[in-house]
């Protein structure tokens, strides 16, 4: 039925008195009769007194294209599956082929020197992983020192989503910058702690005009439900107060020291790795072995008790910039 609605709407064009009642022979006999040629420009194939349209099926392009559907047709009938002309011209590439370079080809001087010091057949152990870390840091500022951790679980899992915190005995050396949203009658107290900004009321309206100048808030349990209005402007962020993450408290005070001194939170991704910075390039290595092994001390109690096989597949460490170094396996 395609193919027959298709030689009408070229029949109407060439104004061939045929219509639906005829058959798929007589409507081709009849465009024949009217010496169309697929080779032949359209123009040449309508009649003089056919007008032609800018747009649409009565353009130009648009019988031109019909008419080269109706042939194709015709010789995939025949059997004849030959490349045309215009269609092997079509698929010769122009220019010179493409050179495709490696990963490690694409990435800057300074990375690619870095990667010579680190064998990505050897297993490191973490004090050696850690020391070579320290060398391959191709950045020129104070750069992080991270562990990825890839685990067996199911994130997807309500009992396999991995989130905890962990205080880290030496800090991160990062500068963390604390919002505590609590009564007037915790300000105080919250203030000798070390906290950086402090409010009410008034801290609502800097949420309002969407100034987030924080790196932790810190909120009391009566307070939250005043926070649920903006769960889209911090949620994103990982911002949003949450009891499992201990920025939820009572003791306000007690929360900010711990947040002040190294308390971070950790969870599992959609990829079932787990992120984190355990301190900078420029910490010695006893103080990040010491902050990797309380690390690796608290994730080893997340493990799930329903998770079946191994819990933790492999450990990278790398700087912020650097290449990733492997790890022995420091929790099975």
């Amino acid at each position: 039925m395609a193919k027959k609605a298709d030689l009408l709407i070229v029949a109407s064009e060439l104004k061939l008195k045929v219509t639906e009642a005829n058959t798929i022979a007589e409507i081709e006999a009849a465009i024949a009769k009217a010496k169309i040629s697929t080779d032949a420009p359209v123009k040449e194939i309508v009649e003089a007194d056919v007008k032609l349209a800018k747009s649409g099926k009565r353009s130009e392009k648009a019988i031109k294209e019909v008419v080269e559907k109706i042939a194709k047709e015709e010789r995939k009938e025949q059997g004849d599956t030959a490349p045309q002309s215009d269609e092997v011209e079509a698929n010769i590439k122009k220019g010179p082929k493409p050179i495709t370079r490696s990963l490690i080809e694409r990435r800057g001087k300074a990375y690619r020197k870095a990667t010579e010091l680190v064998d990505k057949s050897t297993v490191y152990s973490l004090t050696d992983a850690l020391a070579i870390a320290l060398k391959t840091n191709p950045s020129k500022f104070d750069a992080s020192v991270e562990i990825h951790t890839r685990l067996g679980v199911d994130p997807k899992q309500a009992d396999q989503n991995v989130r905890a915190t962990v205080s880290l005995p030496n800090g991160t050396g990062k500068t963390i910058r604390v919002a505590v949203f609590a009564p007037e009658s915790a300000h105080a107290a919250a203030k000798k702690a070390g906290a950086d900004i402090i409010g009410d009321e008034d801290f609502l309206k800097q949420l309002d005009k969407e100034d987030i100048n924080f790196d932790i808030l810190i909120a009391t349990p009566q307070y939250m439900p005043k926070l649920g209005k903006y769960a889209r402007l911090l949620g994103p962020r990982g911002l949003m107060p949450n009891p499992k993450s201990g920025s939820v408290a009572v003791d306000v005070a007690k929360a900010v020291l711990e947040a002040k001194a190294g308390k971070v939170e950790y969870r599992v991704d959609k990829q079932a790795i787990v992120h984190l910075s355990v301190g900078k390039v420029s910490f010695d290595i006893k103080k990040l072995e010491e902050n990797a092994n309380a690390f690796f001390e608290s994730l080893k109690a997340q493990k799930p008790s329903t998770l079946k096989g191994s819990y933790v597949k492999s450990i990278y460490i790398s700087t912020t910039q650097g290449p990733s170094i492997k790890v022995e396996n420091q929790i099975n």
